[in-house]
């Protein structure tokens, strides 16, 4: 993809090294390409082989600082969708609304919660939900009994993670308008997690590289 003249002039300041997270933050903070309030954002690449069902890396934390309020869909039974609605689901429905989504292939939400017992009926939307991540999981913890608190949580700043097929991570950590401190609490918490999440069968490093960019700037390898 071509970039424009500023990405180029910014990416030929960047030094052959790997910085530290306060060096990096300080350069996007100073560099910045953007009008609006850009993104921080952060990609890992990690040592697993994204073949292997096993080595696939998920989880899920609740950051210090929430980033921003996700749209979340709830697929409950009849009798909990005034529970979902209370709670501060975007989107709340059973049946009819599975179905709106088989039919339309359109899924306008960031984040799916589901209960145990609406699993077996997202059967028929599960390849529309899984390749844009949004399938429901206990591993994840959006499949729950507890609506509201599942709910509560997303909103206070739990996110979610998954490696892609390419066996990496990619996580929006913060704003470049925002207090360094709390960009480097999110990320400090942020990989913290990937570490609890190792797979066991992972051998040798299982962090390879990341890379700290701004939404429209170019990346910096950190240390």
């Amino acid at each position: 993809m071509a970039r424009g003249k500023k990405y180029q002039k910014i990416k030929e300041k960047i030094e052959k090294k790997e910085y530290s997270l306060e060096e990096a933050i300080d350069f996007i903070k100073e560099n910045r390409i953007a009008k609006f309030d850009e993104s921080i954002e952060i990609h890992i690449k990690l040592g697993i082989d994204p073949k292997k069902t096993e080595q696939q890396v998920k989880g899920n934390l609740i950051l210090p600082y929430p980033v921003k309020k996700k749209k979340i869909a709830c697929f409950v039974e009849l009798e909990k969708e005034k529970e979902a609605k209370e709670a501060g689901a975007d989107l709340v429905g059973g049946k009819e609304l599975i179905e709106k989504i088989r039919e339309t292939k359109k899924t306008d939400f960031e984040i799916a919660i589901a209960t145990p017992e609406m699993m077996k009926e997202l059967a028929p939307i599960a390849k529309i939900l899984g390749p844009k991540g949004l399938m429901p999981s206990p591993r994840y913890g959006t499949v729950t009994t507890n609506i509201s608190k599942t709910i509560q949580e997303i909103r206070e700043g739990k996110t979610f993670f998954q490696s892609d097929e390419g066996g990496n991570i990619h996580q929006v950590i913060g704003k470049v308008s925002w207090q360094k401190e709390k960009i480097i609490a999110n990320i400090k918490a942020f990989l913290e997690a990937i570490k609890k999440s190792r797979p066991a069968g992972v051998k040798g490093n299982f962090i390879k590289n990341i890379t700290l960019c701004s939404t429209m700037g170019p990346g910096l390898k950190i240390k």
